[in-house]
């Protein structure tokens, strides 16, 4: 009989009863040693977890930097090579960020992309893009939705980064990151409409202080959000199917050559300037009588006699709106009337010489204007001005919006047959009036998404504005407009918005980051508010605040005034204001005609901010209260009520600074501490070396 084999197996019994037979201390011994080892398994897994999967992954790197996926927070690191520094932070919202991409993404077969769906959410891909200059790397960024209800988002972090461009804004900062905003559409709008909304000039190019800049396509329905000093948000708005969100990020060794590379490209390369002539022309703005033609040519013909006595004689002549259709109302009469009327009544613009004119018009006409009430009875409404078009069949009716508190109907410029007839009617009047300049207000803004209504295909977004700014530089150079987008490199001047007269960003302290934001988004020419602000304030008229708005004009393209220096203040300010005219003409002039011919062939800005010179300098990127011209000239004015000193950033380290008004000279990439400014100086540094 075979002996059976032992089954190794400890019988119940035997084990059962030593359990039992163990004292109360051998029990508890065993029950820690369990729980020892079930953490020393906890611990060990976290830590393979925490070897093996790293928070951060790359999934797309070219050669100077790359693109990493964090765990931790859902984002995309956008991170420069070798040094590993990361030059961006984008959160992503509308997919569920916890969920990261997988090693191996779906293009894992194309080493210049990178793909991954969130399923049912939406679908990203990463791609290097080609680079604008050697030392700058690109990546296309898009994302798709995949339900019509999926809203995209990305937030770029403020964190450590000072961002520059994208949209005015009613108090404008500089850089952005003080800004606040809701999210609403990234569309040029009239403060005066909106103040809580976007302003007259807008690109969709952002530029970040460690050297990235974010462009979107111009297609894409864009909202923007600012939330000040935590991130900006680019968004695509829910309920329209399969509107990817596209945008290309670049990365490049430091801000200035950031924008180098990229953002003076962005309106090609074909670039014309405005007329010149306006540079050295002060504007004086008429506000007299208005209440016939006859009274606007006495007033007209008074103010040219009250600046020719207090030599103040050359310039230019700005009529309003109103007045201008006033003058021009002569222009509908029919001609057999209008030549029994007496000759002597018609404006001679040699009464004003040597001073001269403008005038102002726009895309709108009032309902109850004999131009729109013409258009209806010709049965041309349709075409001349943007109209809503029916869903089922019959006539389009006029799109109705307000302007300057009226109802108006606004320009077709879809339409060749309206432009044509606006463009032939501006002609007639430009030269019935003898006007050296056109300004053409009431540019910015998009009227169907005013009156909550989808717009058509050709004039989404920001494009009306475009599409008129094209339209109005075949009228010449001698042409202003009150709003820009992605028409920097046509010969136009641009107005800026009013201001009020006051010391905030919404007034005087805005006046320098306007002109910085301007000028880095391609708008150069541009014409500023009237000297003291042109919208009132609660406090009354304030000396002080106008002789320091017309310090920092002085530098500026052209000098504009509303209020003249004699109603305003003293004759101290009425000599002043002659002494800035003058060197205005004989200081700045020539270095804005300098620098416009670098413009023309690279698209540098004219006027610069600190860190131009000091593109390393951190405190170079929050200066908002000076400007250079060019790489010559730095100017720091007082933007404090009552202060008669400042601190002054000279950049540039290596370089030398001599102050034009007491010829010290100082070292760049310095700071002057309470360096003096009466109320007859502006601080003003000319590069030596």
């Amino acid at each position: 009989m075979p002996l059976a084999r032992p089954t190794g197996q400890i019988p119940d019994a035997a084990w059962t009863s030593g359990f039992r037979e163990m004292t109360e201390p051998w029990k508890g011994a065993v029950g820690c040693l369990g729980v020892a080892v079930f953490f020393t398994m906890t611990i060990g897994i976290i830590s393979w977890q925490a070897l093996e999967q790293s928070p951060e992954e790359w999934v797309l790197r070219g050669r100077a930097g790359g693109m990493l996926w964090e765990r931790r927070r859902g984002a995309l690191l956008l991170r420069a090579l070798p040094a590993g520094r990361t030059v961006a932070v984008i959160a992503v919202g509308g997919v569920p960020a916890a969920e990261p991409p997988p090693p191996r993404d779906r293009c894992w077969h194309d080493g210049g992309q990178f793909c991954y769906a969130w399923e049912e959410d939406a679908e990203l891909r990463l791609s290097l893009e080609p680079p604008p200059a050697p030392a700058t790397e690109c990546y296309g960024v898009r994302w798709t939705p995949l339900r019509p209800d999926v809203m995209l988002k990305d937030c770029f972090s403020m964190a450590n980064v000072s961002w520059y461009g994208g949209a005015s804004i009613r108090a404008q900062r500089w850089p952005l990151n003080g800004a606040e905003s809701r999210a609403q559409p990234f569309v040029s709008g009239d403060f005066s409409k909106n103040p809580a909304g976007y302003g007259p000039v807008l690109e969709r190019y952002f530029l970040g202080s460690t050297g990235v800049t974010v462009t979107v396509a111009p297609d894409v329905p864009l909202f923007l959000s600012l939330e000040s000093n935590r991130h900006f948000c680019l968004e695509t708005p829910a309920g329209r199917a399969a509107v990817p969100l596209r945008y290309l990020l670049c990365v490049s060794p430091d801000v200035a050559a950031a924008h180098r590379h990229v953002g003076s490209q962005l309106a090609g390369q074909a670039r014309a300037l405005p007329d010149t002539a306006l540079l050295g022309s002060p504007i004086w703005r008429y506000y007299g009588p208005a209440g016939s033609a006859a009274k606007i040519k006495r007033g007209l013909r008074s103010l040219a006699k009250r600046l020719k006595r207090h030599r103040l004689q050359e310039g230019v002549l700005a009529l309003g709106e109103r007045c201008t259709a006033i003058l021009a109302a002569a222009d509908h009469v029919p001609s057999e009337r209008r030549k029994r009327q007496d000759s002597t009544r018609a404006w001679d613009p040699s009464l004003i010489q040597p001073l001269r004119l403008s005038i102002v018009l726009s895309p709108y006409a009032s309902i109850a204007s004999p131009l729109f009430l013409r258009s209806l009875r010709d049965s041309e409404a349709a075409s001349y001005w943007l109209s809503l078009q029916p869903r089922f069949g019959g006539c389009s009716v006029p799109l109705l919006t307000t302007w300057k508190g009226r109802l108006c109907a606004r320009l077709n410029v879809t339409s060749e047959a309206a432009l044509s007839w606006y463009l032939a009617r501006a002609r007639r009047l430009r030269q019935a009036l003898g006007a050296a300049y056109v300004v053409f207000e009431g540019a910015e803004g998009n009227a169907f998404l005013e009156r909550a209504v989808p717009p058509p295909a050709e004039l989404a977004g920001d494009r009306y504005t475009g599409a008129l700014a094209a339209a109005l530089a075949t009228l010449g150079n001698a042409t202003v407009i009150s709003a820009g987008a992605r028409s920097s490199h046509l010969p136009l001047f641009v107005q800026m918005s009013p201001l009020r007269s006051d010391w905030s960003h919404a007034g005087l302290k805005g006046v320098i980051p306007s002109v910085l934001h301007y000028s880095l988004l391609g708008y150069n020419f541009f014409i500023p508010d009237a000297v003291g602000g042109s919208l009132a304030s609660d406090a009354p008229g304030d000396p002080e605040l106008y002789v320091r708005w017309l310090q920092i004009v002085t530098f500026l393209p052209v000098m504009a005034f509303s209020t003249p220096p004699w109603l305003c203040c003293d004759a101290w300010a009425l000599n002043l204001t002659r002494q800035c005219i003058q060197r205005h003409r004989d200081f700045v002039v020539p270095l804005l005609k300098k620098y416009s011919e670098e413009w023309l062939s690279l698209g540098y800005p004219i006027f610069r901010p600190a860190w131009w010179l000091s593109p390393t300098d951190p405190t170079a990127f929050t200066i908002e209260d000076e400007f250079l011209i060019g790489d010559e000239v730095l100017v720091a004015p007082i933007t404090e009520k009552g202060q008669m000193w400042r601190d002054i950033y000279l950049p540039g380290e290596g370089h030398l600074w001599m102050d034009t008004s007491t010829a010290r000279v100082f070292d760049g990439g310095t700071i002057l501490r309470n360096y003096s400014a009466s109320l007859a100086e502006v601080p003003v540094f000319v590069k030596t070396s």
